[in-house]
């Protein structure tokens, strides 16, 4: 049976006690929420909200993975208030995307986005944070969460830590950073896979699972430190991100046929310098980079939507040539077009 999406409207804004009243009302209407099962909790979005939700799984000594897959019908804003305690956390975006807000927080840029195909690694207590998705886009993302008092159970001196893990270890919890770590790499997406697709059970599963979010925390340590982490990034001005989210938007809109990057810097009034600066430091990708994901994810639905053509599909979102959108799309998905329209529509 096809679930009807109603069409997208305003933006819905809620707060933390908003989620949890919709939550009730949907328990109350005999909706399946929450799932509790040995291992793991499932948590389901209201049908009023969207499709798909959470899945968390409690591993040892603090460590959590929690994997999010949902498609919100309408754009939606969620405000929230951390606490004092927050947990270090690794965010892989597979699909989809998010814009956060955390004003008057001075170790933080004000305005970000999340984008798939991207990897960020933060801690963010005491603050007011506004995260915003926008409708009908299918967001996929792994998360894991290890508690401070994880990594201090293993008694290294202070040096023997990557940056900016040195701060937090040393008890000053009020410690803030937000890092993008650029595109993530194939040994981390191989792990995100495992991690999505484990073929055990019991303890076993958990064992496999706390092996694999580890592997995946070494790996943005070791990214991080070649990038030192620790160093301060170049700043942008409110003027200077309301310019790059007009870029980006830019972007979208001419997809197909995109201004080259002078034009584009032109377009919004930055030079190409911090255009392409301020893409890597906001989106954490370049501008071609971003462009090529955008339209990787506008083929895998125009794929999963219809029954256009490859080469239909490939001219419109803006390659010319077939076999070289074939071979794009298969690098990005680990499958080809065709494969993949038909495991849609089998």
């Amino acid at each position: 049976m096809t679930m009807m999406i109603p069409a997208a409207s305003s933006v819905n804004t809620l707060t933390a006690a908003n989620l949890e009243e919709l939550f009730e009302q949907a328990q109350q209407q005999d909706e399946l929420i929450f799932q509790p099962t040995e291992l793991e909790m499932r948590t389901n979005l209201p049908k009023k909200l969207g499709d798909g939700g959470d899945r968390v799984i409690d591993l040892r000594g603090g460590l959590t993975i929690h994997l999010r897959s949902t498609r919100l019908w309408q754009t939606t804003k969620v405000v929230q208030q951390h606490g004092p305690v927050f947990p270090l956390t690794a965010k892989f975006y597979l699909s989809g995307s998010s814009r956060v807000q955390t004003p008057g927080i001075s170790e933080i840029e004000p305005d970000y986005e999340e984008v798939a195909g991207c990897n960020y690694l933060y801690c963010l207590p005491d603050l007011t944070e506004i995260e915003e998705w926008p409708a009908n886009e299918l967001t996929q993302v792994v998360m894991i969460y290890a508690n401070i008092d994880y990594f201090r159970s293993f008694n290294l001196p202070c040096e023997a830590w990557p940056k900016p893990l040195q701060e937090l270890v040393q008890a000053k919890s009020t410690e803030r950073f937000h890092r993008s770590l650029g595109a993530t790499t194939p040994a981390m997406h191989q792990l995100l896979q495992q991690i999505l697709h484990c073929p055990y059970q019991g303890l076993t599963q958990h064992l496999y699972l706390e092996s694999k979010a580890l592997e995946l925390l070494v790996l943005q340590f070791a990214h991080g430190s070649e990038d030192d982490l620790s160093s301060k990034q170049t700043l942008f001005r409110a003027e200077d991100v309301e310019l790059l989210h007009r870029a980006k938007e830019i972007l979208i809109q001419h997809a197909a046929e995109p201004p080259l990057l002078v034009e584009l810097a032109r377009q919004v009034g930055l030079n190409d310098r911090k255009l392409k600066q301020g893409f890597r430091h906001l989106f954490g990708t370049t501008v071609f980079g971003y462009l090529q994901d955008y339209r990787m994810q506008q083929a895998k639905q125009l794929l999963h939507d219809s029954d256009l053509t490859i080469a239909s599909v490939a001219a419109t979102v803006g390659y010319k040539n077939p076999e070289a959108f074939s071979t794009a799309f298969r690098r990005k998905f680990a499958v080809s077009p065709k494969v993949y329209q038909l495991s849609q529509h089998g």
